[in-house]
């Protein structure tokens, strides 16, 4: 009697953390997800910085090639009227850089017909990521102008451009 009592209570004790173990098993599913997402994320972290650690010569390439744009776009939208922006801007900036210039920064910047702005200064300010971003000056006799620029150099465009105010060496005080 005493043995069939201490069976009976064993048995329910392991049918109760049976019971436990089997109501956990959701919350241990959604945390296997979450780990698996985790770790898919991780790999793809560690995949880019093998990529840009072994492959230098190949980030090399791709910043100065992306310094080549963005020097000629630069060069394009300081040298031309605004009203041209959207057709000789396309494809190398986003339409919302496009509209800023034509609506923000052009209107407060004198491009003459008869002034050629050079771009004697292209910068990087971070060389890390699918995102550059440089610091670009344009410089014409009269007056020199700043910019911060964010190319990406997954989608080809310039995602981002402030202007900024230039004191010191680049003003054109003669």
């Amino acid at each position: 009697m005493k043995n069939s009592r201490l069976l009976i209570f064993i048995i329910l004790v392991l049918v109760g953390i049976l019971i436990t173990q089997l109501n956990q098993i959701p919350n241990l599913n959604k945390q296997l997800v979450q780990a698996k997402a985790t770790l898919k994320q991780v790999k793809t972290s560690q995949e880019q910085s093998q990529t840009i650690v072994s492959s230098p010569q190949a980030q090399q390439n791709n910043v100065s090639d992306s310094t080549k744009i963005v020097t000629a776009f630069v060069k394009t939208f300081s040298n031309q009227p605004t009203s041209s922006y959207p057709d000789t801007l396309k494809g190398m900036a986003t339409d919302k850089v496009i509209n800023e210039l034509t609506q923000t920064f052009a209107p407060s910047v004198t491009f003459s017909d008869k002034a050629h702005y050079d771009v004697p200064l292209v910068a990087i300010k971070n060389a890390w990521g699918s995102d550059l971003e440089y610091l670009v000056i344009a410089k014409s006799d009269v007056q020199s102008v700043a910019y911060t620029i964010t190319y990406d150099t997954d989608g080809k465009l310039v995602t981002d451009i402030s202007r900024l105010t230039l004191k010191g060496a680049f003003d054109n005080e003669r």
